[in-house]
Formats: C-alpha cells, structure tokens, sequence
C-alpha cells in the first residue's frame, strides 16, 4: 500500500475532490491520516496555530479543514475549547460495530453470490499480500491493504445503498479498525480471517462466508475495547509514577 493508495481513500471517503479549496484539502487529508494511523490520539488537542504554522498559512483554512473532519466524526469541536481528535466512547464502538458486523455479512453473502472467477483470483492475490505485510509486522501498509481490499469487495457486488452506508461509517470506524491491528498478535489472526473467508467465498459458501466475516467483526471489536482498556490503564499508572518519584 502506498502513500497514494493512502491519499485516494481519504480523497474518495472526505470528498475532497469537491473543495475547490487545495489547502483545506492537504490539511484534512494529514489529520485525518494522523488521527486512522494513531499519531493523533482520542482526545488530544489540535492547536490551529501549530497547524497554521506547519502548513504555511493562516488559520482559516486549518478551521475548515477541521470542521470537515467533524462532520465525519473524526474531530470534536465546542464553543471556547481547542478541537480535539473524537474519543468514541464505548458505547459508540458497540453501536458502530453492531452495525458494521451486519452490513460485512450482507456484504459476504453477496460476494459469494456475484463474485466472478477472475474476481476472486484478484482477491486472492490482494490476499496474498497482505500476508506478507502481517509478516513483516507493517501494521499501516496491512491496514491500508485490508481497507482497498473490502473497498473492492463492495465495488465487485456492485450494491450501491450497501456501498454508500458502508461508506458513511467508513471514517469513523477506520481509527478504530488500525487500534485493533495495533494489539499483539492481531496481524496474524487478521490475516487468517481474510484467508478463511476467501476459502468460503471461493467454494461458494455464502452462509459460511457472512458468519467467518461477523467472527472476525467481533474479534476487531474486541481488540479495539482491550487495546483501550490498556492505554487508559497506562495513563493513570504513568502520572502515579511520576507522584511517586517527585515524593
């Protein structure tokens, strides 16, 4: 997966083909990929006069982008408070994966159903790749890859309403669906789910094909809960130890 592979996701999924504005664009673009691959972590603060600075420009254009980023959920924005990066709470991420575990179930069955020979060898080698980034322990590069992959799954059962809702929760699920990546040993078991399912769909299973893909839903969701679990535990235990060091 390369930067411009990157660059048209965000593109297709921001819309940003359709601001006349470059500067907005390449704003929104490098904090919504900061915010997915976690540079930028729930609840941080977004300094517009940083933001200003590092792109050689005013504020305006940052506020812009920023407000782009919050109509898609990715940015949390209140009167007399700095914008900050969106902190899902819990109860957002069982929603949200409720819903996606659903809809990737349709989304299986119909591939099982419409996918062709030749679409299927595609997905293979797609497959075949990303197993070898689950290998190299490339965390963004697998991220990515599984992003374009389900991107052409949808494209290939060719349902429009499925693809539009898949994509209206697309963003704000991205940055939950790289944390769970981030856990040990998630790369692997990822990439067994992805093999797995194309087995199924290979051998025209398509009740077995939606129940691997809502497993393995599941499991994401699970990881994402874990790997917050920890980072929230990792931030009491460091400002104890530091109390504890100054005593």
């Amino acid at each position: 997966m390369t930067d411009q592979d990157t660059h048209l996701v965000l593109e297709r999924l921001l819309r940003l083909r359709d601001r006349r504005e470059p500067l907005v664009a390449q704003i929104a673009e490098w904090v919504g990929a900061g915010i997915i691959e976690g540079r930028l972590e729930p609840g941080q603060d977004l300094n517009s006069v940083d933001l200003s600075r590092r792109f050689d420009t005013s504020r305006t254009p940052v506020r812009e982008a920023l407000m782009l980023l919050e109509q898609e959920g990715l940015v949390e924005m209140k009167a007399r408070r700095r914008p900050r990066v969106a902190a899902p709470s819990p109860q957002d991420i069982r929603d949200i994966y409720q819903v996606r575990k659903n809809l990737l179930s349709m989304l299986a069955a119909l591939l099982v159903e419409r996918a062709g020979d030749e679409e299927i060898a595609e997905l293979r080698t797609r497959v075949e790749r990303m197993r070898k980034l689950a290998d190299d322990g490339d965390v963004d590069g697998y991220f990515w890859s599984h992003v374009t992959l389900q991107e052409r799954m949808t494209e290939i059962v060719g349902n429009a309403t499925l693809k539009q809702i898949l994509d209206s929760l697309a963003l704000r699920t991205l940055m939950l669906r790289h944390l769970s990546l981030t856990r040990a040993g998630r790369l692997a078991y990822s990439v067994d789910d992805q093999e797995r399912l194309l087995r199924a769909v290979e051998e025209r299973d398509g009740e077995l094909a939606a129940a691997l893909i809502a497993g393995a839903t599941v499991r994401a969701q699970r990881a994402v809960e874990e790997q917050l679990e920890q980072d929230a535990a990792g931030r009491v235990r460091g400002p104890a130890r530091r109390r504890r060091t100054a005593s």
